[in-house]
């Protein structure tokens, strides 16, 4: 049964790996729905959380594949309940929007957003949430002709109260010291 997965990724910063990643997917044939690269909590390693339609069994293999490329660090999979997650938004609505009426305003409140800047031309509004209540909000603005719409990727942390990658290079590091 195909349901969402979040992969997440540790390298280093290393030219290149983003393009054998994703060539791992594109294989498979498994479209990337989010791709997000960031620094993680951990000196000198990178993190990328990409999120894919799949079946357990098919995440599974892509994980094991990533694992194999020769700059990853460590591969995990999570589903949404394992995760904590939200995306950023940003809209440009038209200024006369906001002057017409106070209903802008009130679809802001409405919906946790905030204004982030107003100009002589334009308002930009900025939503966090997750992709419905981001899209819900587009759809709401769009009666005043919305001229610029973005989201973000998704942003993510585990459940898990320690990163797994910690675990995993403490248990590396005191193999190694072993065999010293």
């Amino acid at each position: 049964m195909k349901r969402q997965y979040n992969i997440t990724i540790f390298s280093e910063n290393h030219i290149g790996l983003l393009n054998r990643i994703t060539i791992v997917f594109t294989r498979r044939k498994i479209n990337i729905e989010s791709l997000v690269v960031s620094e993680s909590a951990i000196e000198g390693v990178y993190k990328f959380l990409v999120v894919i339609s799949t079946t357990e069994d098919q995440v599974k293999k892509v994980v094991g594949q990533i694992e194999k490329l020769i700059d990853v660090i460590r591969a995990f999979y999570h589903t949404n309940e394992e995760i904590i997650f939200q995306e950023l938004a940003l809209y440009k609505v038209p200024i006369e929007a906001l002057y017409e009426s106070d209903t802008v305003e009130r679809i802001v409140r409405k919906a946790s957003a905030r204004i982030l800047e107003i100009t002589r031309e334009y308002v930009v509004i900025e939503k966090t949430g997750h992709i419905e209540e981001t899209q819900a909000l587009f759809e709401e603005l769009n009666q005043f002709k919305v001229m610029q719409f973005t989201r973000s990727g998704r942003v993510a942390l585990t459940r898990d109260p320690i990163e797994r990658l910690s675990v995993f290079l403490k248990e590396r590091d005191a193999f190694l010291d072993s065999l010293d």
